[in-house]
């Protein structure tokens, strides 16, 4: 899960521009009420139509970011250098399909249809995470893809658990327990080749590090005072603990598995701070942020062409489904 930017929202807010009714006042105060209580909203309840338009966007970001996830590692399943690592590795990309599965599910239960969320992501109108955008260049970034990528997924999604909107925090449970086990089979490859690995290998995880821990620093947004969005989102219940929060949750973290792991985190004003009891770490390259967000990244073009020749290629296999489903529809109609 990666909820990286999932606050943006396009130009033009869709909050309400004119004054409530008392009624709708009403259930303003009462949905609050709800939120402040620490409750959950389900599908049945009313809900302001900002906050469903919100939630939409994310968990539909989410979910595109799951399948789209699947391309990076998917395409090292052929060339995975054990049949053990095959297994793990064919285990994780099917694990990412079901995230999507279970995310479409509860955005359909804020009244829109996959089909229409789906179309949106193939013209390119829906974002999915910057992170999938980057290219696996060696086996060793498969690796590091599961410690830090799915590492920050997981620092992310947690507080998700707790989100106001109860079809999504259910969803998340059973994600956050899968994704628990992607960052431990990365970090266990990484181990291998960093203990038992030759020169090259080792060199390999270096390289691999160098290029992904940046851009796993990104997936956690845009800092706290940029982000428009991440403010209102906390107020419902939606995100629990802001960006800049997570990001510094997630280097601290990190660096212990790094001194472990035998690797150098690209970071020269990495250090620990005593006063603060965190890590300071530098600052991001946010010009390269918004740059793979706004669609200019290395493998974003590639990406995406991936995911619409995959959904065009399946059509035969949706066609086959809806009649087989028609057919025992009418079988029980006539029964």
């Amino acid at each position: 899960m990666y909820t990286q930017a999932m606050d943006l929202m396009p130009k033009g807010s869709d909050r309400p521009s004119t004054p409530l009714s008392a009624t709708e006042q009403q259930l303003l105060d009462r949905f609050e009420a709800r939120i402040d209580d620490g409750g959950f909203i389900e599908p049945k309840d009313w809900m302001p139509e900002h906050y469903r338009r919100t939630l939409v966007r994310q968990i539909s970001q989410h979910a595109h970011s799951e399948i789209v996830g699947m391309l990076p590692e998917g395409n090292w399943i052929t060339r995975a250098p054990t049949l053990k690592r095959k297994a793990i590795l064919l285990a994780k990309v099917q694990d990412e399909g079901g995230h999507g599965l279970y995310l479409y599910a509860a955005a359909e239960t804020l009244g829109v249809s996959r089909d229409e969320l789906i179309g949106q992501l193939h013209a390119g109108k829906a974002k999915y995470s910057s992170i999938f955008n980057y290219p696996t260049l060696t086996w060793a970034d498969v690796g590091v893809i599961g410690w830090l990528v799915d590492g920050a997924a997981i620092m992310n999604q947690v507080p998700l658990c707790r989100c106001s909107y109860a079809p999504y925090a259910r969803a998340m449970i059973r994600i956050c327990r899968e994704e628990s086990f992607h960052q431990r089979q990365g970090y266990d490859a990484l181990l291998v080749m960093m203990r038992n690995g030759t020169p090259r290998q080792r060199e390999m995880v270096q390289d691999a590090v160098n290029r992904w821990w940046w851009p796993s620093l990104m997936m956690f947004g845009p800092p706290d005072d940029v982000s428009s969005h991440s403010a209102q989102s906390m107020r419902w219940g939606i995100k629990r603990i802001s960006n800049d929060d997570l990001r510094q949750k997630f280097v601290d973290a990190t660096v212990p598995q790094a001194k472990v792991l035998g690797v150098t985190l690209p970071d020269p004003e990495l250090r620990w701070n005593e006063a603060r009891q965190h890590f300071d770490f530098g600052s991001i390259d946010w010009d390269e942020f918004w740059r793979v967000v706004g669609g200019d990244g290395p493998c974003n073009r590639e990406r995406l062409a991936d995911r619409v020749d995959a959904w065009e290629e399946g059509a035969w296999v949706r066609e086959a489904a809806l009649a087989h489903a028609a057919k025992t529809e009418a079988q029980r109609q006539a029964a």
